[in-house]
């Protein structure tokens, strides 16, 4: 089916004289994760990670992604046609590298400009001028061959009160007006649709996972505008968005109204698509958007209100690892029912919503895939041996969890308990982490993998990333990282209020997998003479399985940190679960 569908794509760039056509991973607004309607790189390629661009050319094709979906990306391209470009090695070119080691003079690179952004559509422009090839952004190929693609969302909106997010919209309109004139900007186009979200107050049900409403918006000094369909808006929304002078106007009038917008114009070019920027006539001023920042450092509310997210969510996840523990020796267990019935313990919390991302519940040699899905054809009985990994998270009304858990689920290698001790070393030694302010994830990210470097062992990925407030799961502009990956944009200054994770892990191809996962909230801790000291608190309760840790590799001072936080888990969930689930939590949280 997939070469069908190649067959047909070509068929039809070659209709318009089209010499390669990129896919990428986007909507309109630049979203990690997108709906259905706008999965066209799955659609041609069966690849069905969060993250790639792919590349068709008349005679050849090539899918780039990134470490986490290596082992995932070579079973489902098989037999496609499709190269696999695996993402950060020496051997694999860059997109335009490719393209233009494959193409002539004068021949034509083409894409929908609605989702390629601005700066991208640039450095196209820059690479593919050298050979004189033509660049087109204004073709979107793939509606003319998917006949049944799916609509366009229309979730119906409702009203994030402040009770949970903090800040009334007016309040949050005068945030965004005094960023915007120290631009000296009469106006800010805003396209990615968490900001839009945090601005408005305004939440639905448009992505899976991710509980925002596809819109624009600009922000002017007198006024705003949201784009949306009028339709979906609740009753509460519309009566705040008139009080704020927020005018509602439909999805697809920003690209008419782009032309007549008051200058300055300030615009992100890295999540700003080039159809509508290129619509702008008014000069612009190009800055990373100020919202990034405010939505990233959560108010006091916010935080009240994620600390008791987290505290429910670890009691879903603890009650879940009970029962995994005492049930995997009937047999009756696989990864699809697993992950099923930690679901049924996050819905019985109050304020739950659903799932904040596709729950990865890996078992052995799966779990070697860091983003690997059970399905049906893929789905295994958990057996009372080896290892399940289990990354998961909910979105409450108090906000967004993210929490993987490495379960012992009866005998492991030497091999394996290694490991599992290294990566939580890892995991403990970025968690205490005192630094001066000015530290950015780049300065970190070698506490977390120095126990694995120091043993010539790496992952390939991030060690954590940025996480929002009943929002995306992966939130700009923080992360732990140990070199700069520029579309990534997590590499920023850590300020008090940002929400990170820690993660690392080990992954052992057609073995198993292991990683270790904690949201933490950085804090200011004591100023003195050399500046202002920083650190993280733990959000995320729910043991480390014990089962998995060899005492004799870790130091002292990792110990102790570890007896604490399984004292404050105890402490913390233990009022919630049954007197059976109590012992047992005593049980697996007693010093080491």
């Amino acid at each position: 089916m997939i070469k069908e569908r190649l067959q047909a794509l070509r068929m039809e760039m070659k209709k318009e004289g089209i010499q390669a056509y990129i896919v990428p991973t986007s909507d309109y607004h630049d979203t990690e994760y997108v709906c259905e309607y706008f999965a066209c790189r799955k659609y041609l390629s069966g690849f069905t990670g969060s993250a790639g661009v792919l590349v068709v050319l008349m005679d050849q094709a090539g899918l780039w992604t990134d470490g986490r979906y290596f082992i995932q990306a070579a079973n489902q391209l098989e037999g496609t046609g499709i190269d696999l470009m695996k993402m950060g090695q020496p051997e694999t070119p860059s997109i335009p590298a490719y393209i233009l080691a494959h193409l002539q003079e004068h021949d034509t690179v083409a894409f929908d400009g609605k989702v390629i952004n601005l700066q991208d559509y640039r450095q196209y422009l820059a690479q593919f001028s050298t050979k004189e090839i033509q660049v087109e952004n204004r073709i979107d190929l793939v509606s003319r061959i998917w006949k049944d693609r799916p609509a366009l969302p229309s979730s119906q909106t409702f009203h994030y009160e402040e009770r949970y997010a903090g800040y009334s919209i007016d309040e949050k309109l005068e945030k965004v007006r005094f960023e915007m004139k120290k631009f000296h900007a009469a106006s800010h186009v805003i396209t990615k649709i968490d900001e839009i979200a945090w601005v408005l107050n305004l939440r639905a049900s448009d992505i899976p996972h991710f509980p925002v409403a596809l819109a624009y918006m600009t922000i002017e000094m007198d006024q705003a505008t949201v784009y949306i369909d009028g339709t979906r808006l609740d009753d509460r929304s519309r009566e705040l968005f008139e009080k704020a002078n927020v005018r509602i106007k439909g999805y697809d009038d920003i690209y008419k109204d782009a032309a007549s917008l008051s200058g300055p114009v300030l615009i992100d070019p890295h999540f700003v698509n080039s159809t509508l920027a290129l619509s702008i006539q008014e000069p612009i001023v190009e800055a990373q958007d100020p919202i990034i920042l405010l939505k990233a450092c959560k108010n006091e509310t916010e935080i009240k209100n994620t600390k008791w997210a987290h505290i429910k969510d670890g009691v879903a996840v603890t009650r879940f690892m009970y029962w995994l523990k005492h049930q995997v020796a009937q047999g009756s267990i696989t990864e699809c029912s697993a992950q099923g019935q930690l679901q049924k313990y996050r819905a019985q919390q109050d304020n739950y919503l659903e799932d904040s991302f596709s729950t990865i519940c890996a078992y052995k040699d799966h779990a070697a895939m860091m983003h690997y899905s059970a399905t049906p054809q893929s789905d295994v009985v958990l057996k009372p041996e080896g290892m399940l990994l289990v990354d998961s998270g909910g979105q409450y009304l108090e906000g967004t969890t993210d929490i993987t858990r490495t379960f012992v689920l009866g005998p492991i290698t030497s091999e394996e308990k290694y490991w599992f001790t290294l990566a939580l070393r890892g995991h403990i030694r970025l968690a205490k982490a005192t630094f001066l302010y000015g530290c950015r994830g780049l300065n970190l990210d070698i506490l977390a993998r120095g126990p694995l470097w120091d043993q010539m062992m790496d992952y390939q990925c991030g060690t954590g990333h940025g996480v929002g407030h009943l929002s995306n799961v992966h939130e700009a502009p923080n992360g732990f990282r140990w070199r700069i990956v520029p579309e990534r944009n997590d590499s920023c200054v850590l300020e008090a209020g940002m929400i990170q994770s820690d993660e690392p892990g080990v992954y052992q191809e057609g073995s198993f997998g292991i990683r270790h996962e904690n949201e933490l909230l950085v804090v200011a801790k004591d100023q003195n003479f050399y500046g202002q000291f920083m650190g993280f608190e733990s959000l995320t309760f729910v043991p480390f399985d014990r089962e998995g840790i060899d005492v004799s590799l870790m130091t002292q001072d990792e110990i102790e940190w570890l007896n604490a936080y399984h004292q404050e888990v105890y402490e913390k969930i233990h009022p919630y679960l049954d007197p059976e689930e109590v012992s047992w939590l005593k049980e697996v949280t007693r010093p080491l």
